[in-house]
């Protein structure tokens, strides 16, 4: 309560007032603001029947001891339930009433009150104290979970309860529904410890990076060692999970980001980072053949017995530069990719799912190369991904003859883009662009018109970015526009050589308004993969 009634973290908090409640403390305490001395009396009014009636609720932990360091099992109070009601920027504001009146029924429906329940009422109160610092309209409801006759109050299964309610009171309050949580395809949400550490780091959200670093591994690999190897090489500390009493079958794994010396890293299960990156489900996009598997299963070992100094028991494409004819190989299969899509209903959960985690990975793997900090490419990859966030009944293995991303994240993952590669990137970009827009209209047919509307948002604002940002790079690279461009080469792509013809001309990128980009720096390449090696053999 005396947080509730406080300035918040950063000051946000203003006219922080009651809007419901238990009718006794609502009689005593009103509806004017609150100071830190009514805060103590609504907290200790809340709290009379625990203490009068001498109950406790307590909840097993894990806590450090203060004098060893060592990690304990013990029990904490657990007597209060708080949880906070919010709408999104967008939607605007509520009036007190209304915030009074959706409160009174969502205690109601989650059984803390007689109306509710037919037992006696838990005391509770509703704070309002402004907009989010995200801008967001909410109340905070904290619920004493001691009833007014000494019986306790059941929590169990409180988090699907609540969100069960919430739809159900977006619907009778004529609020915003949300698609997400209609279908339950909602994102993993930021912890408060995660966010604390990211803002007191000045870093990004420790599980935003790495679900990007998996995202991209996953879908530039073409077998399970490959993937093993390549969140290596993103920089990710990586341990499977063993079937119990096997060591030749994995039925999970987690990842950590490299921490500081003296700092013990924090481990992310492929679950926790996001839905469709499960082993299981990535599975479903690499072939299943007794080679992979056991390829797979040697790299699993190897990082298992020390991921702090795992060394990759193979090779393959990760350690190669791409030959740069690639680009229009793989630019071709996406588009091959979207005609193929056209054949596919749209009520077909499944394949639009793998559609959309492929290109959310190819961003991915594009922004892990080229963005030192997350930006368009990264948003847009998170942004795309949240289709791909389906029940695990309703996912299904890729059908077989089905045309593979993994080409063009690999490219864009590993890519030494000099001239060429440079304007092959925007081409690609205007393929995987066109990607977007396909799972776009999926969404609208389908009637999920917030889905289509963020994506619809992520392509007129993220993609504009990242195709206004390519001759952008170039020009840092190598001063003003305008040097000099050898004419297109002999046997040069036809689309490619009318962008070079346009760049001599001081003209755009067909079908982006962009300026054309002339080179970018690069490493030194040091093995090639040519369009005839693609099972990773190399020359």
């Amino acid at each position: 309560m005396v947080y509730l009634a406080g300035a918040g973290k950063s000051n946000e908090h203003e006219e922080q007032h009651l809007v419901a409640g238990n009718s006794a403390v609502v009689t005593m305490h009103g509806y004017g603001v609150l100071d830190r001395d009514t805060a103590l009396a609504i907290a200790k009014d809340l709290d009379e029947p625990r203490v009068k009636l001498g109950v406790e609720v307590t909840r097993q932990a894990r806590i450090t001891d203060p004098g060893t360091g060592e990690s304990i099992t013990t029990r904490v109070a657990a007597d209060v339930w708080h949880c906070s009601l919010s709408l999104r920027a967008e939607e605007g504001q509520l009036s007190d009433e209304k915030w009074g009146a959706i409160s009174q029924d969502f205690v109601d429906r989650m059984g803390f009150t007689e109306a509710g329940s037919g037992k006696a009422d838990c005391r509770w109160v509703a704070v309002r104290h402004g907009l989010s610092t995200n801008g967001n309209d909410h109340v905070h409801i904290a619920v004493s979970l001691v009833r007014e006759d000494g019986t306790k109050a059941p929590t169990h299964n409180d988090f699907t309860r609540a969100q069960g309610i919430c739809r159900d009171l977006e619907r009778d309050y004529g609020l915003e529904q949300l698609e997400s949580r209609e279908r339950g395809i909602g994102v993993r949400g930021v912890k408060p410890a995660e966010q604390a550490r990211a803002q007191r780091t000045g870093t990004e959200v420790e599980a935003h990076k790495l679900e990007r670093i998996v995202r991209a591994a996953s879908v530039a690999s073409l077998d399970e060692g490959e993937f093993v190897r390549r969140l290596r090489r993103g920089g990710a500390l990586v341990r499977p999970r063993f079937v119990a009493g096997r060591d030749d079958v994995v039925a999970g794994y987690s990842v950590a980001l490299r921490p500081e010396q003296g700092v013990q890293p924090v481990w992310y299960g492929g679950g926790r980072l996001a839905r469709d990156l499960t082993l299981p489900r990535m599975r479903e996009g690499w072939p299943d053949s007794p080679q992979s598997a056991q390829g797979g299963v040697d790299e699993w070992r190897a990082t298992s017995k020390n991921p702090w100094q795992y060394r990759p028991v193979a090779s393959g494409r990760e350690e190669m530069t791409p030959d740069p004819k690639l680009w229009k190989q793989y630019t071709d299969e996406i588009k091959q990719l979207r005609v193929q899509m056209r054949e596919v209903p749209f009520e077909d959960r499944a394949s639009w799912a793998h559609l959309a985690r492929d290109t959310a990975g190819a961003f991915a793997a594009w922004s892990q190369r080229v963005e030192v900090t997350p930006g368009p490419l990264a948003q847009t990859a998170r942004d795309l991904s949240r289709t791909a966030q389906i029940r695990a009944h309703e996912s299904k293995p890729k059908p077989a003859g089905r045309v593979s991303v993994a080409g063009a994240t690999m490219m864009l993952l590993q890519a030494s883009t000099q001239g060429q590669g440079t304007m092959a990137e925007a081409i690609m970009l205007r393929q995987l662009a066109s990607t977007v827009k396909a799972v776009m209209d999926m969404h609208t047919a389908i009637g999920e018109a917030q889905r289509a509307a963020q994506l619809d948002r992520t392509l007129s604002q993220q993609y504009s970015q990242v195709r206004e940002r390519l001759p952008a790079i170039v020009r840092a690279g190598t001063g003003q526009p305008g040097n000099a461009m050898p004419a297109p080469a002999a046997g040069l792509d036809p689309e490619l050589a009318k962008i070079v013809q346009a760049a001599q001309r001081g003209q755009v990128i067909p079908g982006t308004g962009s300026p054309v980009p002339t080179r970018i720096e690069s490493h030194k390449p040091q093995t090639t993969v040519t369009p005839n090696e693609r099972d990773g053999h190399e020359r």
